[in-house]
C-alpha cells in the first residue's frame, strides 16, 4: 500500500512544487491554491482508492481527468482515506494544489466539466477553496462506514449487498459493538503486514440497525485499519450465528491476534458514508462543507 506520509512531509513538499511555481516571464511565485473535492464513487471496477501499477483505481482515473481539464501534466491528489478494492464510498474528500485561482463560478463550471470526463462510477458534488495547510487525510476528525447485510434475496441490490438468510441474534450482536468503544487496538481486526506506526483507534459509535431487509453496521471512528471493517463485520457474525459469546468477542480483542478473529466479509457490501472535519480548521471564509 505504500509509505504513509506525515503532515511535515506533506507540507515540505507542497513548498516544493511552490518553490518551483514560476511566472516564466517575470519570475514572480505563483500564488499556490488549494481545493476540496467533495465525491463518490461505486468501488466495484476499481483496486480501490490508492494508484495500483496496471489496475484501475480511483486515484488515478481522477488525476488524469481532472490534469486533462485543467491543462497540467500530473495533478496529484489526496484522498481522506485508501479504501479497499470493491470499497464504495458515498462521501469522500480529497485534496488538490494548483497555481490557478478559481471563483466560486469556476468551481462550478469544473465541477460539472469534470463529472463530464470521469466514467459513470464516480461524481463529483463539490469543488471549493481551503486554507493552505487544510489536508483531506489528516484533517479528518471522524469517518463512518457502513456494511449493509440484505436478509432475503434481492436482485436489485445484490451487487452492494451481502445476502445472509440465516438468522442472526442483533441483541448479541450490538452487546459486542459495544465493546469496541471500550477498546484502542485493533490489532486483532488488522490485515497482517501492514505498513502502519500502530494499531489504535478510537471508535465513537458501533452498532447494528434493521432498515427495511437489511440489517446495517455502523461504525464511527477517528481512523481505521486495513481489511479492519470486515473483519469486524465477520467476528460479529460469528456472534450473532452463536458460534461466539460476547465474552469470546472480548477476548479476541484482548489477544490481539488477527487469527483469533472472524473470517473478513466480502467488500461489495461496505460504504464509507461519513467523514467530518472541523470547517474552521479548513475553510478560506464563511462556506460550509455540504453533506
Amino acid at each position: 500500500m505504500g509509505f504513509e506520509m506525515s503532515r511535515k512531509d506533506s507540507k515540505n513538499l507542497k513548498n516544493v512544487y511552490f518553490c518551483a511555481c514560476k511566472n516564466r516571464d517575470n519570475g514572480i511565485l505563483s500564488d499556490i491554491m488549494r481545493y476540496f473535492l467533495h465525491l463518490a464513487y461505486n468501488g466495484t471496477p476499481f483496486f480501490g482508492w490508492q494508484i495500483q501499477p496496471d489496475h484501475p483505481s480511483v486515484q488515478d482515473t481522477l488525476e488524469k481527468c481532472l490534469s486533462l481539464l485543467l491543462h497540467q501534466e500530473r495533478i496529484p491528489i489526496t484522498g481522506c482515506g485508501r479504501t479497499d478494492t470493491g470499497v464504495h464510498a458515498s462521501c469522500y474528500y480529497a485534496h488538490f494544489d494548483i497555481d490557478q485561482h478559481f471563483d466560486q463560478e469556476a468551481c462550478e463550471r469544473i465541477k460539472d466539466q469534470l463529472n463530464n470526463f470521469l466514467p459513470k462510477d464516480i461524481v463529483i458534488y463539490r469543488l471549493f477553496a481551503v486554507k493552505d495547510d487544510a489536508h483531506a487525510r489528516f484533517d479528518a476528525e471522524s469517518r463512518t462506514y457502513q456494511y449493509f447485510i440484505s436478509t432475503i434475496k434481492n436482485p436489485f441490490t445484490y451487487p452492494q449487498r451481502l445476502f445472509f438468510h440465516r438468522p442472526l441474534d442483533v441483541d448479541l450482536m450490538n452487546q459486542a459493538a459495544e465493546l469496541l468503544r471500550k477498546n484502542e487496538d485493533f490489532t486483532s481486526f488488522s490485515k497482517v503486514h501492514t505498513q502502519v506506526n500502530n494499531f489504535i483507534c478510537h471508535v465513537s459509535e458501533a452498532f447494528w440497525e434493521k432498515k427495511g431487509d437489511d440489517l446495517v453496521f455502523t461504525i464511527t471512528a477517528n481512523r481505521f485499519l486495513r481489511n479492519m471493517v470486515r473483519a469486524i463485520v465477520g467476528t460479529l457474525l460469528e456472534v450473532g450465528l452463536g458460534r461466539m459469546s460476547v465474552q469470546d468477542f472480548q477476548k479476541v480483542l484482548d489477544q490481539k491476534d488477527r487469527c483469533e478473529a472472524g473470517t473478513s466479509v466480502p467488500a461489495h457490501a461496505l460504504f464509507l458514508t461519513d467523514v467530518r472535519y472541523n470547517e474552521h480548521d479548513i475553510l478560506k471564509n464563511d462556506d460550509e462543507i455540504e453533506k
